[in-house]
């Protein structure tokens, strides 16, 4: 199999202007804006959706679950399929599967309907998640990438401060509902793929390479079987129980075949020898216990806003804006330092022990935290999440060779993701027993008899005032629970970034680095040589670029 090439012949490239650059990201700004609206316009409107399809807390995890099991899953395949193939139809297809997945979710009547077609978003994701970062790694030179990862920030905060306001707008709006929460990220998607095909200019080396679906398939069934463990485990089965031995054991073995067989593939999907690399080991580690702090954590905080808080879905939007806004200025401001300075690690430093402060803060809310002091402590975590998270695929994609941009960029989206699945499902089944164990005390204090179905996820609106503040504390205190459990995790990826070596950020870009490695090599082999190719008509580039055409021995 050969990958595409989208150069035009004649001439190498040189180094892209901020015009040409931000014409390139244009594309992929739209496709990540609608990435983070559809996973935002659904946190304030799951508790009216979950109430509404008559389903429980486990089925409230699940819809969350699924599409972070599911981008994880496929992570990995998306970026070493970015390494051989044209990235631009790739992106395109992502957004693709996107868009069905908003259909179908939009349309569900049920709440199995709905985790599937969080499913198909949730590959839509993956997708998105590996190929934005590769792309950009292979545009813009490291040294300049802080200030344009600055802007992708301003995005994410955009997109996650208005999905909230929409979200809640639309559910408390009786025409539209929460189906249309689903709908409204349809059209945006549509706009990505439009602007991707017009603006989207990448130079591909061609390789002959065979695909390890092998490798593929046990690494997606071996995580899964893991997450759906860890998803259902302390809800439909015990934590000690047959289904938790079979799953784990399933798991486990299937992971051990698949390094097995990655180690001998000859194109495998995660290269072990990637990991030979110490910065690279370090980012990921720090990646995946970054993700279990910050998904964890955060992903209830609309359910608290609106249960605990007893806010209306519109209000729970406007209540997240303090995180937000730390997590835009950190992000932007540490971006533009670090592309003035070449000085990295002194941000992730910082923002590891932001991340935990803030985290540490967070676990004494309750019931009745005052709005000001909850906006405080979700400001200092934003920051912290702002300065931390970026920067540590800054330091990966600096220190691998270009033709492993893509791996090594998935790696750690697949661990952070995994980081963040994994304690979404484990710290989701344990807010529904520490709820579960809350409102058993608050209704026998009360003299209340408690009624089945106690890991419901309650619709407020139709609560006996006798009720109400019994539920509101179950669910502060919980919440506070959860944050206390992610602190330690924030922890441990301080200690591993103390340990990352910091190295002077290269000035030319992915695209020129990798273009540079397949002359060398072509000009290294016997029957090699260099050939320019391009996607098609109509696709000329801004310059057109040599793709190492590498032949087999013996042709």
């Amino acid at each position: 199999m050969q990958s595409a090439s989208e150069t035009e012949p004649g001439h190498a490239p040189g180094p892209m202007n901020d015009k040409q650059i931000l014409q390139a990201m244009s594309g992929l700004m739209a496709g990540m804006f609608v990435a983070i609206l559809a996973g935002t316009v659904v946190a304030n409107a799951l508790p009216r959706i979950i109430a509404d399809l008559g389903a429980s807390q486990s089925s409230y995890t699940w819809v969350v679950t699924a599409e972070l099991l599911a981008m994880t899953a496929t992570v990995p395949l998306w970026g070493k399929l970015s390494d051989l193939y044209n990235q631009k139809m790739l992106l395109q297809l992502s957004l693709s599967l996107f868009i069905v997945g908003s259909l179908v979710a939009g349309l569900s009547h049920d709440v199995g309907l709905l985790i599937f077609s969080r499913v198909v978003q949730g590959i839509g994701a993956g997708g998105l998640t590996a190929l934005a970062q590769v792309v950009m790694a292979a545009i813009i030179p490291p040294r300049r990438l802080g200030k344009y990862a600055g802007i992708f920030g301003a995005v994410f905060a955009v997109g996650t401060v208005a999905g909230p306001l929409i979200g809640g707008v639309l559910v408390d709006t009786s025409w539209l509902g929460w189906r249309w929460c689903f709908f409204i990220g349809v059209p945006f998607a549509l706009l990505g793929i439009i602007l991707l095909q017009r603006t989207l200019k990448l130079p591909t080396v061609r390789r002959e390479v065979t695909i390890d679906y092998l490798g593929a398939f046990l690494i997606v069934a071996g995580v899964c079987a893991l997450l759906i463990w860890t998803s259902l485990a302390g809800n439909s089965f015990d934590w000690a129980s047959w289904q938790t031995a079979a799953l784990t054991l399933t798991g486990a073995a299937l992971l051990l075949a698949a390094v097995f067989v990655e180690a001998r593939a000859k194109d495998p999907v995660i290269p072990l020898s990637i990991f030979r690399n110490r910065t690279v080991t370090l980012t990921t580690v720090a990646s995946l216990f970054v993700g279990v702090a910050m998904f964890a954590g955060t992903v209830f905080l609309s359910q608290y806003f609106q249960i605990a808080l007893g806010k209306s879905p519109t209000v729970a939007g406007l209540m997240s804006l303090p995180m937000i806004g730390g997590l835009l200025v950190s992000s932007t401001v540490a971006g533009q330092l670090i592309s003035r300075t070449g000085r990295w690690k002194g941000y992730l430093v910082g923002g590891g022990v932001t991340m935990t402060v803030g985290l540490a803060l967070l676990s004494t809310i309750g019931a009745d935290t005052h709005f000001g002091l909850l906006s405080l402590y979700m400001a200092i975590l934003g920051i912290g999440v702002g300065m931390l998270m970026q920067n540590l695929v800054l330091a990966a994609q600096n220190d691998v060779p270009a033709q492993d941009l893509g791996t090594a960029t998935s790696v750690l989206s697949f661990f952070r993701s995994l980081g963040g699945t994994v304690g979404v499902s484990v710290l989701g089944a344990i807010l529904a027993n520490r709820v579960a164990s809350e409102m058993t005390k608050g209704l026998g204090a009360a003299g209340i008899a408690p009624e089945g179905g106690g890991h419901a996820v309650p619709d407020m609106t139709q609560l006996p005032d006798a009720l109400r503040p019994i539920v509101e504390n179950a669910y502060g205190v919980a919440t506070g629970d959860l944050f206390l459990i992610s602190a330690p995790f924030a922890v441990v990826a301080l200690i591993v970034v103390l340990f990352i070596k910091e190295k002077p950020l290269k000035t030319t870009s992915g695209m020129e680095r990798r273009l540079a490695e397949a002359e060398a090599e072509a000009g290294a082999e016997s029957g090699a040589g260099v050939e320019f190719a391009k996607d098609g008509p109509g696709d000329e580039g801004t310059g057109g670029a040599p793709v190492a055409d590498k032949e087999p021995a013996g042709r």
